[in-house]
């Protein structure tokens, strides 16, 4: 098996309007975007070029918005150290960019 592309743990998973899983965890692997909860269980899962994602203007600076089969997630990324300084914004920042370079997107 190989290495994942991306990987964030702890991250909170909503789905318009009620929360998910507060410790889940965003994976991109072989070409796919996996949502997972704490038990490792599938949430949703698609081929990253059919994922939308992105950080509305609105959002927090670790939150980003992905649509994954036409539901809308909102994934607030947390830094493991619990920074809440400028680096906050590095979680959801390094998902879009891993997803946009696994898509082919540059």
């Amino acid at each position: 098996m190989a290495e994942p592309e991306f990987s964030a743990r702890r991250v909170r998973i909503d789905r318009w309007p009620r929360s998910l899983t507060r410790a889940g965890e965003v994976r991109i692997e072989d070409g796919r975007l996996a949502l997972l909860t704490s038990y490792g269980s599938e949430i949703d899962s698609a081929p990253v070029t059919a994922v939308r994602a992105g950080r509305p203007w609105f959002a927090k600076p670790d939150e980003a918005v992905a649509t994954v089969n036409g539901t809308r997630y909102r994934l607030t990324l947390h830094e493991d150290d619990g920074d809440e300084g400028p680096g906050r914004a590095e979680g959801s920042g390094r998902f879009l960019a891993a997803l946009k370079r696994a898509a082919g997107r540059r």
